[in-house]
């Protein structure tokens, strides 16, 4: 399958002004200025093939949105390089506009004073869209993403979630090869979300667009993506498939048990000991409830069999953590814990 990204040793460092707080320090400043260096993106690499969804996620600060930028032409690399359709972004950035949709949060491309439909009119005129790509695009827009009695509103008077509706619409109107959606979901209501959810699952079905999502709407990214890229302190942490994301960083699962008859100590010790030569652990018990844990696969059928045997469970459910779970633990462990080598999964 045909490249169409490319980043090798990417990097990105900002210089920030340091000075002492208070009037002597800004007067101080004025005269010996010193500077400190911002990394915020070192040693990225990664490559994504035509078609794909891919999901580009960290924290605050991680350097999504900074490599986002660098992906198409905004900022210059200060390390590395980058291609992008085959097109050094920053050096090639009006020809690679038009063969790209960018959307950036709060950031809408739409003209501030016009009605949507005249800019989407404008789009039309500066992409070049053929007849048939714009019918298929702007009527599926229209249907998705209920637009309709938004083109006559001139663009500040909408709200927040109808501008990101128009702004993702006016992003893909041209079909675009590759397209940087970042934060497409942001206000908008959870029916809203999933209408964008299957507009941008049908522009890619039907056009290939290659898809890179950057958002802190995970829902987003399990949604929609087949492969993750997880930043930390601009370091790339994983690059695999989402169910590779999820063995890596929690791999255990958990059987929830309600029973029929009353558990006791000496019969919780018992199963205790049952359990764990199946492979699992009763991580907590209750009278009527009982939580196990279990990692490897296998172990879950021997674990009910033994269950259904011995504690007459009246019901079961079968948990294993979401990815917002996973990405929130990931977080909160020290930085020396997650700055391992990138993972490939």
């Amino acid at each position: 399958m045909k490249r169409v990204i490319a980043a090798e040793n990417l990097g990105r460092t900002f210089q920030r002004r340091v000075r002492a707080p208070g009037l002597w320090g800004a007067l101080k400043a004025l005269f010996n200025s010193r500077f400190e260096e911002i990394h915020a993106v070192r040693g990225l690499s990664f490559t994504v093939k035509a078609g794909e969804m891919l999901g580009l996620i960290g924290e605050n600060g991680a350097g999504k949105s900074t490599t986002v930028k660098m992906l198409t032409g905004i900022l210059v690399p200060t390390s590395g390089r980058v291609e992008v359709l085959g097109l050094e972004p920053a050096k090639n950035r009006s020809r690679l506009a038009l063969h790209i949709g960018v959307v950036f949060g709060q950031r809408p491309q739409l003209l501030w004073d016009i009605p949507v439909r005249e800019t989407f009119d404008l789009l039309r005129t500066m992409y070049a869209i053929p007849e048939s790509v714009y019918r298929r695009t702007f009527g599926e827009a229209l249907r998705r993403l209920d637009l309709e009695p938004l083109l006559r509103i001139p663009v500040r008077q909408l709200s927040l979630g109808q501008r990101m509706r128009c702004d993702l619409a006016a992003s893909l109107l041209h079909a675009p090869a590759v397209a940087f959606l970042d934060e497409p979901t942001i206000g908008l209501d959870a029916i809203a979300k999933e209408e964008v959810r299957e507009y941008i699952r049908q522009i890619q079905r039907e056009f290939g667009t290659t898809v890179v999502l950057t958002t802190h709407d995970l829902k987003d990214i399990t949604e929609l993506c087949t492969r993750l890229v997880v930043l930390h302190h601009g370091e790339l942490l994983f690059d695999g498939s989402l169910a590779g994301f999820e063995h890596k960083y929690a791999p255990d699962r958990r059987i929830i048990a309600t029973l029929e008859e009353r558990m006791t100590a000496s019969r919780a010790r018992v199963l205790s000991a049952s359990i764990r030569r199946s492979g699992g652990i009763l991580r907590s018990w209750e009278p009527y409830r009982l939580v196990i844990e279990y990692g490897e696969k296998g172990v879950a059928t021997r674990v009910l069999r033994g269950l259904l045997r011995s504690a007459s469970p009246s019901d079961f459910v079968m948990e294993r953590a979401d990815i917002e779970t996973i990405v929130r633990r990931l977080y909160r462990k020290p930085a020396t814990a997650t700055r391992d080598r990138p993972v490939k999964g």
